[in-house]
């Protein structure tokens, strides 16, 4: 068992080094993408600072920094919410948009598991790394309280 945790934490650390090479061509970070994905999902809805951290793979990133780097690079939006005024209101912008379609025609790796796994193989790892995961989503750690954000 000790073996497979292992691997699983070096496939980790491999993939992730793999996804910041890649999205650094693009002026981003691999958690700077997952906001962006986030909220290409809620478009044209816009969400709160706090609801993207909840959703983030990596909920230890500070996403109220995440988000104004991105603000400040044109790719997301961010408005006063009408409901709470102490929130901020997010929403991926058009050149936000356009960015994600550039990214999902660049992908070159995904071909890269493609020769070396099967569908049906890919199918399998998804399944035991989901039961993996079930496992602990009773117990999971939960982010901090968004107030304010």
């Amino acid at each position: 068992m000790e073996k497979a945790i292992v691997n699983v934490l070096y496939t980790y650390g491999w993939l992730f080094n793999l996804e910041k090479d890649f999205f650094k061509q693009f002026g981003l970070t691999p958690q700077q993408y997952n906001v962006l994905r986030i909220l290409n999902g809620q478009y044209p809805k816009s969400i709160s600072t706090c609801d993207i951290k909840e959703r983030m793979l990596d909920r230890n990133s500070d996403a109220s920094r995440l988000v104004d780097r991105m603000y400040a690079s044109g790719i997301v939006e961010r408005t006063i919410s009408e409901i709470d005024r102490r929130k901020v209101d997010i929403r991926i912008s058009e050149r936000g948009r356009d960015l994600l379609d550039e990214i999902s025609s660049n992908r070159q790796y995904y071909h890269t598991f493609n020769e070396v796994l099967t569908d049906e193989e890919a199918e399998t790892l998804s399944v035991l790394l989901d039961k993996l995961r079930s496992s602990e989503e009773n117990n999971s750690f939960n982010s901090k309280d968004c107030e304010g954000n």
